[in-house]
């Protein structure tokens, strides 16, 4: 599974904001030509800069176009309040605004050295700092933000399963792709010796539970940069074909692994174009290995849930003549179950339910790469909205 989280830094205008969101989630004519049809969400911030878009230096329809995207789920991040919402006021402000129109964000992403940050290390945070005059993490949790995204990112391809190098070598980069791979190996020798800094690095997992200085329990989630050139390498439109290459996507899918891809996609080197020919081959290149179900491409929040659901819902399994009966425990919470998947020998014979309520619409899957038959939801897409 694959999630592209872009930060929006830089991106100029509503136009290139919203044409990006057409062209990576639709399949219709757009400024870059056809979109690519995939499921890619965005991030958000309400007070910044005038040159730069944010909620609060668009129109109105620029806003209701955000809105309609928060509501549809393609926007699913906020990225901190932005550099100039330096007290609770600013946020009580966004959150008012957004409540009012029944919107909802449930995943948290620093921001340079934004006030509202959660890092109090390399990202300079104080929102979850009681008694400074930015802290908001107790409003922010009210609302509904449980995953938080706090600087880190890795080189590795794939987060959990086994750590490794693959797919990150560059023989044309040697000097550098040795030098990223080396750095990121320090980086997990340090987590091992417990070095806060890089505790996430340890174990190669996507989530990790966490608390807020505040008090405040959340899933904080790691991010990928696989540029050879480094975590800082690649990170805009522009360098994101140097990602998304078959080297990268391939390993990805061989491995079985999830990624949350780290960028800056509103970091654009001509408005005219947005998208350069090799970014929008770059998105082509993926939407094959989707078109071929060697890659799931979800949202953030849809792959984080996803992540958090499998680790925490517990299977019963009993059989009732040649029944096998699979019943799904959530404990009560709210689990989005599109994708679950369970494999087994005799699909047709497998009687779901979860918590005990008979689950009616199953998939029954042939024999996939690893030989093995399966069932599972159906992975339902999110519907794109229509915009201004």
């Amino acid at each position: 599974m694959l999630a592209i989280c872009s930060d929006l830094d830089e991106t100029p205008g509503r136009r290139e904001y919203f044409e990006i969101a057409r062209f990576l989630n639709t399949e219709e004519e757009t400024a870059m030509g056809p979109g690519v049809g995939l499921e890619i969400g965005n991030t958000l911030y309400f007070d910044m800069p005038e040159n730069q878009f944010a909620y609060w230096n668009t129109d109105d329809e620029g806003r209701e176009n955000a809105r309609r995207l928060i509501r549809s789920g393609h926007i699913d991040c906020f990225h901190s309040y932005g550099d100039l919402a330096v007290d609770r006021g600013y946020v009580e402000r966004a959150l008012n605004e957004l409540e009012s129109h029944d919107c909802c964000i449930k995943v948290w992403v620093d921001h340079s050295k934004a006030a509202t940050n959660f890092d109090p290390g390399i990202m300079f945070g104080k929102g979850d700092l009681e008694g400074h005059d930015a802290f908001h993490s107790d409003l922010t949790y009210r609302h509904g933000v449980r995953y938080v995204w706090r600087g880190r990112v890795t080189s590795v391809i794939g987060q959990d399963c086994a750590k490794g190098y693959g797919g990150l070598w560059s023989i044309k980069n040697a000097v550098p792709a040795a030098k990223t791979i080396l750095k990121d190996f320090v980086k997990s020798l340090l987590a091992l010796k417990n070095h806060p800094k890089y505790a996430l690095h340890k174990g190669n997992r996507l989530i990790y539970p966490a608390s807020l200085r505040s008090g405040e329990s959340v899933t904080e989630f790691m991010r990928c940069n696989p540029h050879w050139g480094g975590v800082s390498a690649g990170e805009t439109a522009q360098g994101i074909p140097e990602v998304l290459t078959d080297r990268v996507l391939s390993t990805l899918s061989r491995k079985r692994a999830k990624s949350i891809i780290y960028t800056h996609l509103g970091k654009i080197a001509d408005r005219a174009e947005i998208f350069s020919e090799a970014t929008r081959n770059g998105f082509r290149r993926l939407k094959g290995y989707v078109d071929r179900q060697e890659i799931l491409v979800a949202t953030t929040y849809r792959l984080l849930q996803y992540t958090k659901m499998t680790e925490q819902i517990h299977v019963e399994e009993s059989e009732d003549g040649g029944l096998i009966l699979i019943n799904l425990v959530t404990g009560g919470a709210k689990y989005d179950l599109s994708g679950l998947t369970i494999y087994t020998e005799k699909p047709e014979s497998i009687r779901l339910t979860i918590d005990n309520e008979p689950v009616k619409n199953i998939e029954i899957n042939g024999p996939d790469e690893t030989g093995r038959t399966s069932i599972s939801i159906p992975w339902k897409k999110l519907t794109f909205p229509d915009l201004n």
